[in-house]
């Protein structure tokens, strides 16, 4: 059987939007920028074409993982430089990026992803034990990052001291270690997609050489996302600005740009009847998106001796909770069907609502 390569617009998606990319400092104009747009979409696509080959290559679990981490340290290394270069004005950034992925993930992406497997297939099934890890792990670290911080009392306002924020960024990242450790290692078995249509399997197994090379157009693909996301920004906030919402709905729809990616790769295998990948996908993101970034930023403060607010205020509070207690429902039995799907989503349209109109 011949080995699989890969289609010729994977590979000119991502270098056309560098070189797009370059161009910027010639000054186009802004109908330059709808191409920007374009090739900020085709790097999205190819993005997602490369990690499902990554991920039939390598196999289940450790394909999702490589997507969630990839897509992760890019996301942390753009809120880091994006905190460095800003000073006071980003002292919310890290809270409220995270805050935003977190929600589109446990409510957008997991709700999407039931929505569009039961229409097919009416109820899905997935490893219990697998998604209960990770929403344990997921709902610790959740709280001492985003809600203690409200509470305690070393310095004022929603803060953690510098001790604090140490002490708690080394234990996200033994909860997130664990995770993976777990994950990859020793229960390897609760993240394998179970009784599913698993279409991948009956396809040839691209080569190691074509693998590597989709490991490197990855990286490629997400890092020119986050780049194109962080130009096209302040026109986001322009637009933002004209229709009158709040300045915080640029960064959930920063947030949406850089897990679009992660997002499709979930939606496709849903699809495909391979919840547990979708979940695989989705809760291990989250987990990595906040195990990573609050280290990571506690490094800066530590280092720059700004005070990072973590803490995030009474409405947040209620919808994140409402989400955490919702998913841990809707996947308490093992199958899925429309109805929690449903739910997900309206509470997602909810979290999008009370942004524009708080």
């Amino acid at each position: 059987m011949t080995q699989p390569g890969l289609p010729k617009w994977t590979i000119i998606a991502p270098i056309a939007a560098w070189i797009s990319f370059a161009l910027l400092q010639f000054n186009l104009g802004d109908a330059y920028k709808i191409i920007l747009v374009f090739t900020l979409i085709s790097s999205v696509l190819a993005a997602v074409h490369h990690a499902e080959v990554v991920a039939h290559y390598v196999g289940e679990p450790f394909g999702t993982l490589i997507l969630a981490l990839a897509i992760t340290v890019i996301e942390v290394a753009l809120i880091v430089s994006l905190m460095l270069s800003g000073g006071e004005e980003t002292l919310s950034l890290a809270r409220d990026t995270v805050l935003a992925a977190v929600m589109i993930i446990l409510t957008g992406i997991i709700g999407l992803c039931i929505c569009a497997g039961a229409a097919r297939f009416k109820e899905q099934r997935f490893t219990l034990q697998g998604t209960g890890s990770a929403l344990i792990a997921l709902n610790a670290i959740l709280v001492l990052t985003l809600i203690l911080p409200n509470y305690t009392t070393s310095e004022q306002g929603p803060v953690y001291s510098s001790g604090q924020l140490i002490f708690v960024s080394v234990i996200s990242l033994v909860i997130y270690g664990t995770f993976v450790f777990v994950q990859s290692v020793r229960h390897r078995d609760y993240f394998l997609p179970q009784d599913a249509e698993n279409e991948e399997s009956h396809a040839p197994q691209p080569s190691g050489k074509t693998a590597l090379s989709s490991l490197v157009l990855l990286v490629f693909c997400l890092a020119i996302v986050v780049l194109l996301a962080k130009k096209l920004s302040p026109d986001i906030e322009g637009i933002v600005l004209r229709i009158g919402a709040p300045e915080s709905l640029v960064g959930v729809i920063i947030a949406l740009v850089v897990l679009l990616p992660e997002g499709m790769a979930a939606f496709k295998a849903a699809r495909k009847n391979r919840l547990q990948t979708s979940l695989n996908l989705a809760l291990g993101s989250a987990l990595a998106s906040i195990g990573l970034t609050i280290p990571a930023v506690a490094v800066v403060s530590v280092i720059t001796g700004l005070k990072i607010t973590l803490g995030i205020d009474s409405k947040a509070l209620v919808l994140l909770i409402l989400s955490q207690f919702t998913v841990m429902w809707a996947l308490a039995t093992g199958k899925t069907n429309i109805l929690q799907g449903v739910v997900l989503m309206v509470i997602f349209f909810a979290y999008l609502f009370t942004i524009i109109a708080p």
